[in-house]
């Protein structure tokens, strides 16, 4: 497996996801979008790989889908485009969730929009005491419903305070991300955590954790995928309003955008 949008090393059978764009905080293309998705769902062929960490360079996790390569193109895009890109990155969790591996998040700095489902979707998340989570798609317009947020993060942290940070967009810092239960642990070095984490998972009896991975995704009373391909038509369709391109707009001028409900 040789990504060409991300770094990925094998230590003692854990395989390390490196988001490498540390100039632009680590945002996510179109291409890096569907490279993670089909490296996730490939990933129950790599026998030797038997856990998995994801972290992102230069001190920061992943800033989101990128402004000007995801954002600006998606505003001039119809309706079954929009359908298109939002169901792949609803397939990126997805994957995520159905790989046999648990996957351990190691979040420094900045962990926003598409950075912070990605945190979310993985089985186990250590941060640094720098860790910012934020699920920012209502600044830019949109709904808080993405890539399965609402079925997900109420599940991890609660009904209440996942309303909040879904309606707000609002940064959760590492210590109350970790008083509510999205982290597990708070560290210095969440990347050496995560690394001690997962070799001791790729150590022990990998197939009952498999089972144990997907018992967990799959022992709710109404399964995520429906749940994703539900919100994936209704950002879809959120990414045809003036508003999503206003955001857009202010955002390139550097300006704070003035919503007008349409």
């Amino acid at each position: 497996m040789s990504p060409k949008h991300f770094q990925w090393r094998v230590e003692d059978r854990v395989g390390i996801v490196t988001l490498n764009r540390p100039e632009r905080k680590n945002p996510l293309t179109f291409d890096s979008y569907a490279e993670l998705r089909d490296f996730f769902a490939n990933l129950k062929n790599e026998k030797n790989v038997r856990a998995i960490v994801m972290t992102g360079a230069g001190g920061n996790f992943c800033s989101g889908g990128d402004v000007h390569e995801i954002i600006g193109p998606l505003t001039k895009m119809k309706l079954p485009q929009l359908l298109e890109f939002t169901r792949m990155t609803g397939d990126l969790v997805k994957a995520m969730r159905h790989c046999p591996q648990p996957v351990i998040a190691a979040v420094e700095g900045v962990c926003a929009g598409a950075g912070a489902i990605l945190a979310m979707a993985s089985d186990l998340r250590y941060a640094a005491p720098s860790a910012k989570v934020a699920f920012l798609f209502v600044r830019v317009g949109l709904a808080g419903c993405d890539m399965g947020a609402c079925a997900i993060l109420p599940r991890i942290i609660g009904q209440g305070r996942a309303a909040e940070l879904l309606y707000t967009g609002r940064s959760m810092s590492a210590e109350e991300g970790h008083g509510w239960g999205f982290f597990n642990r708070v560290s210095d070095s969440p990347l050496d955590a995560a690394l001690i984490t997962a070799k001791e998972l790729a150590a022990g009896p990998t197939a009952a954790h498999a089972v144990t991975k997907k018992m967990l995704h799959q022992e709710w009373n109404v399964t995520v995928d429906q749940a994703i391909d539900m919100e994936a038509v209704a950002q879809a369709e959120l990414m045809q309003t003036r508003d999503f391109l206003r955001a857009y707009e202010a955002f390139a001028a550097k300006k704070k955008p003035v919503f007008q409900g349409d």
